[in-house]
């Protein structure tokens, strides 16, 4: 089971790091699609940084487990605002990213309590 824990949260911490690293490139496209989600440009670097503590709270997770099911729960919450904020602002689009990095955070969380 470990095992699995360890793909799952490599994945989800890569998938996790590249959200970041987009957000703070600040590139037009990016910066159009977070406004269209109702996210103005001076919130992206914020948002990255708490992505990157997801992704250190997810690798450091797999030494000592508490660190590991503290980020990915707070993961679990922060793409469950990113859907609420895509569906408020009828954005669906853009729906299917946030979600499947949800349930991804979900599914490492579990392997994660599991794994104990």
């Amino acid at each position: 089971m470990f095992i699995a824990t360890i793909v799952v949260s490599v994945v989800l911490a890569a998938m996790v790091a590249y959200s970041a690293a987009r957000k703070l490139s600040h590139a037009p496209e990016v910066v159009a699609s977070y406004r269209r989600a109702g996210v103005p440009e001076d919130r992206l670097n914020i948002l990255a940084l708490t992505l990157l503590a997801g992704v250190l709270g997810l690798l450091g997770g797999l030494a000592w487990a508490p660190i590991g099911v503290a980020a990915a729960g707070c993961l679990i919450g922060y793409f469950a605002l990113a859907i609420v904020a895509h569906l408020r602002h009828n954005d669906a689009a853009n729906l299917p990213t946030p979600l499947v990095l949800a349930i991804l955070a979900a599914a490492t969380l579990t392997l994660r309590l599991a794994s104990n």
